[in-house]
């Protein structure tokens, strides 16, 4: 069983190149994958290993980087590796939204647990966004909730100067971190009643019976678990290897859905060219199952 470890942490980082190079050899010597983004305002990152090298990993982290406790993180478990490889980018921002952020301006009394959070979308006069990318929106969000339609975090701003700034706004994402950053931004343009759902809604998810939840559908996740459930447990997402989106299986019984080619997302867009180089890797892949080994576009990589 491995561990996943999810977190961010802002604070000031000098020598980011110098630390990127120490930790991902930590990472390797420890056998912990997963990605780590290390910028001049924080970290920002999700790892998996055994509990004990993670424990090891997380200790690294606060002695390096010198600090006592994460601005927020998570856990859950996985029978398999979610990860191919461990890596550590260095980026101009943890979360790119052209806007550095201060530990010292983020905005803790708005942060709200889930119990306050459900309390506070249940209000009809709330205006509830899912800061997240639309393909994570589709596979599963808060009821009423809306979805700016944005690729780009960079873009983000174009939607929230558009919002009424006498009505309460209550900002979702999968951990947390994206709307640390939104809010600051909120607030910087006059909004008062800013609201953040703590933790993210993996911690939603996590602590949230399914009997009083207000959530519909899995929660997207950048490794290859895909999605997940209540109790953050492994979902029913699939991911298409020719656009490398979540599939449903729903998806999966469409006449356009090919195993290792297409999906009913990019089935349409693909020329024969491609489609021939997928239907090529994914005889690859079927052999190294056939054979008893493994392949890197496997979902269970171990």
């Amino acid at each position: 069983m491995f561990e996943v470890f999810g977190f961010y942490k802002f604070i000031k980082i000098r020598s980011v190149k110098k630390n990127k190079v120490l930790l991902h050899n930590f990472l390797i010597s420890k056998k912990i994958r997963g990605t780590i983004i290390i910028a001049n305002e924080g970290l920002n990152g999700t790892i998996s290993g055994n509990p004990k090298d993670i424990k090891s990993t997380i200790n690294k982290l606060k002695k390096l980087f010198s600090f006592k406790k994460f601005d927020n993180s998570n856990n859950s478990k996985s029978k398999f590796q979610p990860f191919h490889k461990p890596k550590v980018k260095v980026k101009k921002e943890v979360v790119p939204m052209n806007l550095t952020l201060n530990s010292k301006e983020r905005n803790l009394n708005t942060h709200l647990d889930p119990k306050e959070w459900n309390e506070l979308i249940k209000k009809k006069d709330t205006h509830i966004i899912d800061t997240r990318k639309p393909f994570e929106f589709d596979v599963g969000t808060f009821k009423k909730s809306v979805n700016p339609d944005v690729n780009n975090f960079r873009d983000f701003p174009k939607y929230l100067n558009k919002l009424k700034k006498d009505k309460p706004v209550a900002m979702f994402c999968t951990g947390g971190i994206r709307c640390e950053k939104t809010s600051v931004y909120l607030k910087k343009k006059g909004f008062k009643n800013i609201y953040q759902l703590n933790g993210g809604i993996l911690n939603y998810l996590k602590k949230t019976k399914e009997k009083d939840s207000l959530w519909k559908g899995e929660c997207f996740v950048f490794d290859n678990r895909i999605s997940l459930q209540h109790g953050l447990k492994v979902g029913t997402y699939f991911m298409c290897s020719g656009c490398r989106k979540p599939i449903s299986p729903k998806d999966k019984k469409s006449k356009k859905y090919e195993e290792g080619v297409s999906c009913p997302n990019c089935h349409d867009n693909l020329t024969e060219t491609q489609k021939a180089r997928f239907r090529m890797r994914q005889k690859q892949i079927n052999l190294a199952k056939k054979s008893g080994s493994k392949h890197i576009f496997q979902k269970e990589f171990k």
